[in-house]
């Protein structure tokens, strides 16, 4: 009977593991990459992302400003030192929403430019999954979703 006990609570243990959030402890030089991304002239051609640059000029100073909001989320986060994959994936969900009152004026390179700029910050994180949030931006679904 103490054995079944015993397995029971491992069994158990396992399983608030297995479903606990998993913490993303923040990378040493995360707070320098954060204002070299914020600094960097955003939306221009890039010929390695087959990026023409941004279709309409005068959305740029807007997506950028929008962008760097982002980045400033993510900062945030990253100076707690500890904070959640649900609370970046969450942080991504709120900056892509920045983009609702655009979104009908950004052509298909200009909304994928936008989810590899949040693909730059989940990578100076570690942040292996935006949790569906990007192929909604992207796709208005999550074709990995079932």
């Amino acid at each position: 009977m103490k054995q079944l006990i015993n397995i029971i609570i491992g069994l158990s243990f396992l399983l608030f593991t297995a479903c606990g959030q998993g913490k993303i402890e923040t990378p040493e030089n995360a707070m320098t990459k954060f204002e070299e991304f914020k600094s960097k002239e955003k939306f221009l051609q890039d010929g390695k992302l087959f990026y023409p640059g941004i279709g309409d000029p005068t959305l740029k100073p807007i997506l950028t400003e929008k962008i760097n909001l982002a980045a400033d989320d993510f900062k945030k986060l990253a100076d707690k030192g500890n904070a959640t994959d649900t609370e970046y994936q969450n942080a991504i969900k709120n900056g892509l929403d920045r983009f609702a009152d655009l979104y009908l004026q950004l052509d298909t390179e200009d909304r994928e430019r936008v989810c590899s700029y949040f693909e730059e910050l989940m990578d100076i994180v570690g942040l292996e999954s935006s949790d569906g949030h990007l192929n909604n931006f992207m796709y208005g679904f999550d074709p990995t979703s079932k």
